[in-house]
């Protein structure tokens, strides 16, 4: 097929083009393939994929969620089945035995698939049970960047940051192999899924990815032998933009679900106004999990307790009314007060040195660090008791 453009790789009126593979082009020609089905590696390929595996599942009365669109959720009386998938990849959970045989035998009638037994590894993140509950971890993804980095001899540290220490854009020469410290941020930013210690450093580390220089290379081996050891405060915490860090971690029962860090995109007035946009943050969250717990299916009738060591924060989101200091605040963080009116969260005050989230927004010592950590519920399963 003749086209103006010999560039052209997509969709046109939904049918699909592909550029001929090497070898297949006369030289001067602008042609391009019709495809009669998706090949695997295109963009429309897991497009396609997807709409054939939620048509069929949906034959089977799965729904699919609307939180979360890779999660599909079955409920039969008082069984209940559970498909999260990711690409050409999937967990299978429920709560009884037979109706997951019944699931597997089905997906096997339609697509051609390998059952890998019960869930150990997944996408990098090791699965470990006991009967206390599931742990998830990322041990030997760990070990990989350290081996990469050569840091599995080095002496490990007891915490990832120097609690006085600030990173700048400039303070050192810039590095001769910048792809270098990006390829290893892009992998600590991977690890955060299951180390929510790291994330405030993480997020710190990518904001110097276009001129990466030697002091940020350092900072970043010694967060690699902080991992190796366990596989100052101002609350503009940025010294360059002066824009705030908004961070905080979700509960449900004793177990972390949810957790954040992430520069504020406006440089806030004050402490209070930081800590109101990070109560929005934390609420907008919240109500996602309300949404997903609702599908799974799982009833939480009580208002979720959203803790706060600001008292001016919480004076104002109990009282949604427009001072002169707070009128200039976006309106989308007055969902705190929506939702507050709404009986879905309860705010309540608590005290700064027992504030957990500080993990997530400053550098700390090392007792403070490691008390927070032990709050969060992180553990090493692999150190001997």
């Amino acid at each position: 097929m003749d086209v103006q453009n010999p560039f052209l790789y997509g969709e046109l009126q939904e049918k699909v083009y592909m550029l001929p593979p090497p070898g297949c082009r006369r030289q001067g020609e602008n042609v391009v393939c019709q495809l009669h089905k998706s090949l695997y590696g295109l963009k429309q390929a897991s497009i396609s994929w997807f709409r054939e595996f939620s048509s069929a599942i949906h034959t089977i009365d799965f729904c699919q969620s609307k939180a979360d669109y890779s999660l599909f959720t079955q409920v039969n009386g008082t069984s209940l089945a559970i498909i999260l998938l990711y690409v050409d990849d999937m967990v299978i959970t429920g709560n009884k035995e037979v109706e997951i045989k019944n699931l597997k035998a089905f997906l096997s009638s339609q697509f051609r698939i390998k059952d890998l037994g019960p869930l150990k590894y997944f996408l990098g993140v090791e699965v470990a049970r006991s009967k206390t509950g599931i742990i998830i971890c990322e041990r030997k993804y760990t070990l990989d960047i350290l081996k990469e980095a050569a840091l599995l001899g080095a002496k490990p540290t007891k915490v990832p940051i120097e609690a006085d220490l600030v990173l700048t854009l400039t303070g050192s020469n810039s590095l001769h192999e910048p792809p270098r410290y990006r390829r290893l941020v892009e992998k600590l930013i991977y690890l955060t899924i299951t180390r929510p210690e790291i994330v405030y450093i993480v997020n710190t580390f990518s904001q110097f990815m276009q001129d990466p220089q030697q002091h940020h290379l350092d900072a970043a081996y010694r967060l690699l032998r902080y991992l190796k050891g366990a596989p100052g405060q101002d609350w503009a915490r940025c010294p360059i933009t002066r824009r705030s860090v908004t961070g905080y971690c979700i509960f449900l029962g004793n177990s972390l679900v949810s957790w954040k860090s992430k520069k504020q995109v406006t440089v806030a007035r004050s402490s209070a106004e930081t800590e109101y946009r990070s109560m929005a943050a934390a609420t907008c969250e919240l109500s996602w999990l309300r949404y997903l717990l609702e599908d799974l299916p799982v009833k939480h009738l009580q208002p979720a307790r959203l803790l706060c060591d600001n008292q001016a924060a919480l004076h104002i989101a109990a009282n949604p009314v427009y001072y002169e200091h707070t009128k200039h605040i976006e309106i989308g963080c007055h969902t705190v007060c929506e939702r507050i009116q709404k009986g879905e969260i309860k705010t309540s005050y608590v005290r700064t040195r027992e504030q957990v989230v500080d993990l997530f927004t400053k550098p700390l010592c090392a007792p403070i660090f490691h008390t927070h950590l032990v709050k969060l519920g992180v553990i090493d399963i692999h150190t001997p008791t």
